[in-house]
């Protein structure tokens, strides 16, 4: 379905990849995965159109349709969330709303008008074969969790993670033959991770994804393009696939490497022997020719690299942690929860899950105590030190103090090797560390802040989508760093692996008119779903 023949990217301080050879077949869902900066996004915009390469060229079956998600959550804002929808399918758009604009204002009477109306009808049977868009639409709409009370709403009046939403929608509902997603998942509450996945798994064309999100790649991708070493190997099977294959193929050019390295110590030592007697002279000559022609290649350097995070307590947890009794919050006249209470004991770690907008992040922020209930009580434990990640870190870290100078403001008292070590740890090495907090992307800002969090040593994390812009090594590494911390953990993600990594309760807020209402569930994340099966059966 496409094809890329000797495809280069190259900046001038920059090498990103080249001569990238792909054949993207059809009924083959791709994986795009590399480390932060490798090329990822760029690569994608260049198959999609968007950006121009270096070199090389993409060939495209003639007649296919490519779908590309839209990045711009506010570029619709004045389109009902039913036609935001619908624009995904510009031409289908423009021939529905011409025709609904003739049969208001134009004279029907006018042989013109109705030789118009002729063509726009051509046009809405070679879009819409079944006239099934409308309700196509809806379902969309529905599974996404918009109720059909809204679909008429303007996009201005909805939530910026739920406008993501609608874009999905919106490259979804035309059916394209090549389909590009970067990031579908960010800003997506589980359940419509869920249906994103058995929609991708239906969908009838290619698809490359690029995603952070271990879990949906495995349940989605066929095969994995992995962008590494300035070039993308193609592997078959989905991320757990590509793990085993990737690793073996490491370690068999390290075994090969050696070989070649005792082979050449070898040779050395017998031309030094050798070379100045006469009765060897030949064989010191031949050894000379077989070291010339040993081609050793240094194991190339990954781009990906893998942080090390632990996570130490300063102070051991008493018995008390934390407890609340019937706090309530409101926003205005929207009411987020009511009269809910929770008690939090030593060991339990909590993953917090809901839809988005339900009041995860309120609930995060009253337990932190940086805002205040409406009523209620709240008690934390006397031993207790709070680590705390919120959600909207980007507006903390700014400025022109260095990495090191903005965590050494936190505590003068710290040892120097301490921050530089912790620094390290997350991928900040040498220069790295005098690098301004301007000059950081949004990964950085994610991985420094997990550096803050490390310092302060606190015994119970409290963090807010922690996952979001980093990468999936770092992921990995977080999920192992959680699971075997010895305090306790309160964490809002959307990230199944995450979550399955540590959680031993699973929290959910559920959305009523009432305010939202509380699951408490004692158990794995698996667990929890078998649990709600039975229930529902």
């Amino acid at each position: 379905m496409l094809q890329t023949i000797n495809l280069t990217m190259a900046y001038p301080t920059k090498k990103l990849f080249e001569n990238i050879n792909l054949k993207l077949d059809r009924n083959k869902r791709y994986g795009l995965i590399g480390a932060n900066g490798a090329g990822k996004s760029t690569f994608l915009k260049i198959l999609s159109g968007e950006l121009e390469s270096s070199g090389g060229k993409i060939i495209v079956e003639n007649g296919l349709k490519i779908g590309i998600l839209n990045q711009d959550q506010y570029a619709y804002e004045d389109l009902s969330l039913f036609d935001a929808v619908l624009f995904g399918n510009k031409r289908l758009y423009d021939a529905i709303k011409r025709k609904s604009y003739l049969y208001e204002n134009g004279d029907l009477s006018d042989e013109k008008v109705n030789e118009e109306l002729a063509n726009l009808e051509i046009i809405c049977a070679e879009e819409d074969p079944m006239y099934e868009y409308d309700t196509n639409i809806t379902k969309i709409l529905e599974d996404l969790g918009f109720n059909s009370s809204i679909h008429n709403n303007l996009m201005k009046t909805i939530t910026g993670g739920d406008k993501f939403k609608i874009l999905l929608a919106q490259v979804l509902f035309p059916k394209p033959d090549i389909l590009f997603l970067d990031e579908p998942t960010n800003n997506l509450d589980l359940k419509s991770i869920s249906y994103l996945e058995e929609s991708l798994k239906q969908h009838e064309g290619t698809m490359v994804i690029i995603s952070h999100d271990r879990h949906f790649i495995n349940a989605v991708c066929t095969h994995i393009l992995d962008l590494d070493f300035c070039t993308i190997r193609e592997f078959s099977g989905n991320y757990d696939s590509w793990y085993i294959a990737s690793n073996l193929i490491a370690k068999q050019n390290e075994l090969e490497r050696n070989k070649k390295l005792k082979e050449k110590e070898e040779l050395e030592k017998f031309i030094r022997r050798f070379s100045a007697n006469a009765s060897k002279a030949k064989q010191a000559t031949s050894r000379q020719k077989q070291l010339d022609k040993l081609n050793i290649d240094e194991i190339k350097l990954s781009s990906r690299r893998d942080p090390s995070i632990v996570f130490k307590m300063k102070r051991e947890i008493g018995n008390e942690v934390f407890e609340c009794e019937n706090i309530s919050k409101s926003y205005g006249n929207k009411l987020v929860f009511k009269d809910i209470s929770l008690k939090i004991l030593p060991g339990d770690k909590i993953a917090l899950i809901g839809v988005n907008g339900v009041g995860k992040s309120t609930l995060c922020e009253i337990i932190t105590e940086n805002l205040s209930s409406d009523s209620g009580n709240l008690m934390l434990g006397a031993t207790i030190q709070k680590g705390y990640f919120p959600q909207n870190i980007a507006d903390e870290i700014k400025g022109d103090l260095s990495l090191y100078e903005w965590l050494r403001g936190f505590d003068k008292k710290l040892d120097s090797n301490e921050i530089r070590n912790a620094l390290g740890r997350m991928l900040f090495s040498g220069e790295e560390q005098e690098k301004k907090l301007n000059n950081l992307s949004g990964g950085e800002k994610h991985r420094m802040y997990l550096s803050k969090l490390m310092l302060e040593s606190g015994n119970f994390l409290i963090l807010d989508e922690p996952t979001n812009h980093l990468d999936l090594e770092a992921i990995i590494a977080l999920g192992e760093a959680l699971y075997k911390f010895s305090g306790n953990v309160f964490c809002v993600s959307h990230d199944r692996e995450l979550i399955d990594a540590y959680a031993n309760r699973i929290i959910e807020l559920i959305p009523s008119e009432s305010g939202a209402k509380l699951i408490d569930f004692r158990g794995s994340y698996e667990e929890y779903l078998e649990s709600k099966n039975k229930l529902s059966n």
